[in-house]
């Protein structure tokens, strides 16, 4: 018998589990979930949707886990001569956010004022900084990293293809009408909870592409007005993202010309996101800031599909490895890959078959499955997954707005009540002072969205974390 706690959202879940299989063409023989009598307390809060920290039982030092993985070094390091390869075009076609940056896709790396936020980040060892991608040029999310890098891979394919450009040519010149002539007869399609797309089709459509973004019924109607904006095909699913991306995956298989952007299974988007790892790295040291294993750094990285906490992850890992401590963030109704890591299977699981639901405030963190391209390239890298609530992520969205005016949606804002509850977890666990987290380090907690967020929706969370705390 379930435990009385556990049984009305396991039931929930059932149902969930059987519908998205359904849906997805998956026979029904596959094993529901069991609850093992000994089950471990964070798998037990994970199944009840209670928040908690787990930590990665599969964790191997990372010069051994990477030696196993099919990309290495020199797979980032080709992305980060493509991106600059790019720079001079990008400059052409979104010359207002990257002017300034000489074609760059990056964001600041700022230090947080502790003060201004009371007690709330007390257990937070050494000096905290915000990674704001938040207001990353072109789609003001994470998403560009791996999505405008993706698209660029392929017009770089086909610009060879057509003979726009040579091998020391000036990219620039895909700016120019006969390119977008010749791009206009390709077509990109991707499915997304919001961000991904946008960032997808804002790249695809400045360069000429047609573009066709299939979203779910999480995505946001801001995000969907945008893509309307500049052209894009704009898709709706009743169903959430799987359905979503089942859908353009099908779409794009019936056309020669049309390349999808899997956010499952694309090594481009995974190694556009892994180059923001160098970038991280190069402010630190600008900041004076060192990183090793007396002076570790701590990343937190809000997760959903699982393809951009990943590619930082691994890139990070590359450049600082054992030194550099990575945790994902997710809902607490929406862990994907945690389920998936901790499930220890090579088949997909998702969270319905842990008696989840996938409902969050958090649109771009509702993904029912990870990534299993994802999942085998972090599962001995990554060092813990935390859980959080919405009214976590509501709470923490009014404090940084009103602290100091940053916006920032709920996946963006994970990552803050992710590092008070690991840090909280393991000052409880290791009380005493020799044990406990080295204070002479950096934590990084990755903003991830929000930036254009506009002032109605921000007036709306804010409203909600109104009312969550007249509610507590």
């Amino acid at each position: 018998m379930l435990p009385a706690t556990q049984g009305e959202p396991f039931l929930a879940g059932v149902i969930l589990f059987r519908q998205f299989h359904k849906k997805n063409g998956i026979k029904e023989d596959i094993r529901m979930p069991k609850w093992p009598p000994r089950e471990s307390t964070s798998r037990m809060a994970v199944r009840s949707g209670t928040p908690t920290v787990w930590q990665n039982p599969s964790r191997s030092p990372a010069e051994a886990a990477l030696a196993e993985a099919r990309i290495n070094s020199t797979d980032v390091e080709a992305a980060r001569a493509r991106w600059r390869r790019f720079a001079p075009l990008l400059v052409r076609l979104f010359p207002e956010e990257l002017s300034g940056s000489n074609g760059y896709v990056d964001s600041p790396l700022i230090q947080l004022d502790r003060s201004q936020h009371g007690h709330s980040l007390f257990h937070l060892p050494g000096r905290v900084w915000i990674k704001t991608d938040d207001t990353l040029p072109i789609a003001g999310s994470v998403k560009a990293r791996g999505g405008v890098y993706e698209v660029l891979v392929h017009a770089e394919r086909i610009a060879f293809q057509e003979g726009l450009v040579g091998t020391d040519s000036d990219y620039g010149v895909l700016a120019d009408v006969h390119s977008r002539e010749v791009f206009s007869r390709y077509r990109i399609v991707v499915g997304s909870t919001g961000n991904l797309g946008l960032s997808v089709g804002l790249i695809a459509k400045a360069l000429g592409f047609g573009a066709e973004v299939h979203v779910c019924a999480e995505a946001k109607g801001w995000k969907k007005r945008a893509l309307e904006a500049v052209g894009a095909k704009l898709v709706e699913h009743r169903g959430d993202y799987a359905c979503a991306l089942a859908a353009a995956r099908t779409s794009a298989g019936a056309s020669p010309v049309a390349r999808f952007v899997d956010d499952e299974k694309s090594m481009d988007l995974f190694l556009g996101y892994a180059t923001a790892a160098s970038q991280l790295a190069g402010q630190l040291a600008t900041a004076g800031r060192s990183v090793s294993l007396d002076h570790p750094l701590t990343v937190f990285l809000p997760c959903g599909v699982g393809g951009a906490p990943g590619g930082i992850c691994f890139g990070l890992k590359l450049l600082f490895g054992d030194a550099v401590v990575c945790v994902l963030v997710e809902p607490v109704q929406a862990p994907s890959m945690l389920v998936q890591l901790a499930s220890g299977l090579d088949r997909s699981v998702s969270v319905y078959e842990w008696g989840l639901t996938n409902q969050t405030l958090a649109d771009g963190l509702a993904t029912p499955v990870a990534s299993m391209l994802v999942a085998e390239l972090i599962r001995e890298l990554v060092d813990a997954v935390v859980t959080v609530t919405d009214d976590e992520l509501l709470h923490w969205i009014r404090r940084l707005w009103t602290a100091g005016g940053r916006r920032l949606e709920p996946a963006g804002a994970s990552g803050f009540p992710g590092s008070q509850r690991y840090f909280d977890t393991l000052h409880s666990a290791t009380p005493s002072e020799n044990q406990s987290p080295a204070r002479d380090q950096n934590v990084v907690i990755w903003a991830t969205g929000g930036g254009s967020m506009p002032d109605a929706e921000l007036s709306r969370l804010l409203a909600l974390a109104g009312r969550a705390v007249e509610c507590a």
